[in-house]
């Protein structure tokens, strides 16, 4: 009995000095230096693109375990400065947060707190920035005018870039290869629309082949090693469109149905179509319906991934969606354009209702969790 005792103490020893370390190794990978505030360690920052021209981009701080109070601009907590004009896209990457403000034309690199740590400013002679993606050490940016530019994640300093295309759009990483949207030409005869989705080699930064795909392809994400995308269409005689692209099979693609946005996490792709009708701007009037892909049965599922969902979320213009990966709950960001803050609606993994907040700035674009 006494070596039973001894023996099951020294395993209780051993686990708890175990989790104590990964806790411990868990704490160090957040950099929460020159913080004014504590934070929890489950945290979400919430990118507002603002009204372009404003100047009124905000980063704003959510506690999804309800452990802080949420910070309407955290940014200018941390930093004694604003954001700028236009908050184009956020993502993490090494427990850094990575943004685009696009039309104050720069990249901005945050610790886990909100706190700046470098800024890569866009040439004058370069195009706009638009989206980005992260790999192996390094940043990728999509510019219009046809660049990918790749930035050391450390250091903000470009390492290599690709020229080619028009207007690029979104990005995504599989596999070694950058899928990026080649969207449209503007001229003086108008807009031209494309249908190239390029595949980069992230190494070379060279062009390995191009996709034919839906006209205007924009937004490009992947899950399970699939690549999906929406396309734009042309505003005429072609509407939008989703499709999901497989690198493993000769790039075979599969149209999955109409939807104007979309996010992914455990094995599944969230769309919506959200379809506003602005010929009465600024009044606007919306229909949405969701619908959702499960990638690991190959299945579209078209009936609503929600349930008790308020009401007015289904006349409401939806402008993001996201997936926190820690437990599945799905974050739906709606907007009031310039007229007010936009509004944040949170389900859980299975579509259950579980809370609707204020986003803390007018048109919310991304949410991103860290945990």
């Amino acid at each position: 009995m006494q070596f039973r005792k001894l023996f099951f103490s020294l395993c209780c020893t051993v686990a708890l000095g175990a989790s104590l370390a990964a806790c411990s190794e868990d704490k160090e990978l957040f950099d929460d230096s020159g913080s004014q505030v504590t934070l929890p360690t489950h945290r979400a920052f919430i990118l507002n693109e603002g009204t372009q021209g404003a100047n009124n981009a905000t980063l704003s701080f959510y506690a999804p375990d309800k452990d802080a109070d949420f910070i309407k601009d955290i940014f200018y907590t941390q930093n004694q400065a604003k954001l700028g004009d236009t908050g184009q896209t956020m993502i993490e990457y090494n427990n850094d947060l990575y943004a685009i403000i696009s039309g104050s034309r720069y990249l901005i690199r945050m610790n886990t707190a909100g706190v700046e740590k470098q800024r890569y400013a866009i040439p004058a002679s370069e195009g706009d920035p638009r989206y980005l993606a992260a790999d192996n050490g390094y940043i990728y940016m999509t510019q219009y005018g046809g660049r990918v530019t790749k930035l050391d994640a450390n250091t903000l300093q470009v390492v290599a870039t690709f020229e080619g295309g028009a207007n690029l759009e979104g990005i995504a990483e599989c596999d070694g290869k950058l899928y990026v949207a080649n969207s449209y030409t503007k001229n003086d005869a108008g807009y031209q629309y494309h249908t190239d989705l390029f595949v980069i080699n992230e190494a070379t930064m060279q062009l390995e082949t191009t996709l034919a795909v839906d006209i205007n392809p924009n937004q490009v994400l992947e899950e399970d090693g699939k690549i999906f995308l929406i396309s734009w269409g042309n505003y005429a005689d072609k509407g939008y469109s989703a499709q999901m692209i497989d690198p493993k099979d000769n790039y075979k693609s599969t149209s999955l149905g109409v939807a104007t946005n979309m996010t992914v996490g455990d094995d599944m792709v969230y769309f919506v179509n959200s379809e506003t009708d602005y010929s009465n701007w600024p009044h606007t009037s919306t229909t949405n319906t969701f619908f959702s892909y499960d990638v690991k049965t190959a299945t579209v599922h078209s009936s609503s991934f929600l349930k008790n969902a308020p009401a007015e979320l289904a006349t409401s213009s939806v402008y993001m969606m996201s997936v926190d990966d820690k437990n599945g709950d799905i974050y739906i960001g709606v907007t009031f354009y310039s007229d007010s803050d936009g509004t944040m609606y949170r389900f859980d993994r299975n579509g259950n209702f579980i809370e609707k907040f204020d986003c803390g700035g007018q048109n919310p674009k991304t949410i991103v969790f860290i945990d």
